[in-house]
């Protein structure tokens, strides 16, 4: 029996690359979905931006008013802005910074740290609730699996839950 022809061989590779990717976006749209629906339980007391800089700060901090500004990709008095709606909620704290007296280090409070840890917790156990419906070696190859892609796409290596609800740049 011949063999196939290479543009029939390269058509296969294409639809099977199609679809790989297809499930990609599929489990992506419910990844959104699990990260909206957390995102949401604190939504009556912090914008997405606030959120971010908590998560940055929590992640990060002590961090500088310009490294907040860098890192959402705003000019500095959007992020000030920010900053102090979020220092008025009780939710950061503005100092000196310890290794330069005459910049200023941001911080969480409790309360901060607390709202994070809820955004975080309600992902964690959204996500683990649709782990339990694989079997264990399901679980197994899904994590290889997106680690590798995590991997591909530049996302540093931690194990810090709260650099899962958004990317942190170095």
């Amino acid at each position: 029996m011949d063999a196939p022809p290479r543009s029939s061989s390269r058509r296969r590779s294409k639809k099977k690359f199609d679809r790989q990717v297809d499930a990609v976006m599929w489990a992506s749209r419910a990844l959104v979905g699990i990260a909206a629906a957390s995102v949401a339980e604190v939504e009556d007391r912090v914008s997405i931006t606030q959120l971010r800089v908590l998560v940055l700060v929590g992640t990060r901090g002590p961090l500088s008013l310009a490294v907040v500004a860098d890192e959402l990709g705003v000019d500095p008095s959007n992020a000030s802005r920010t900053v102090d709606k979020l220092i008025k909620a009780g939710l950061l704290d503005r100092r000196d910074a310890p290794e330069d007296r005459r910049r200023l280090a941001l911080t969480l409070t409790p309360s901060g740290a607390d709202l994070v840890q809820t955004v975080t917790d309600h992902r964690r156990d959204a996500i683990a609730a649709v782990l339990k419906r694989l079997s264990a070696s399901q679980r197994d190859d899904l994590a290889v699996a997106l680690d590798a892609f995590a991997d591909a796409a530049g996302e540093p290596a931690t194990e810090d839950a709260l650099t899962l609800l958004w990317p942190i740049h170095p």
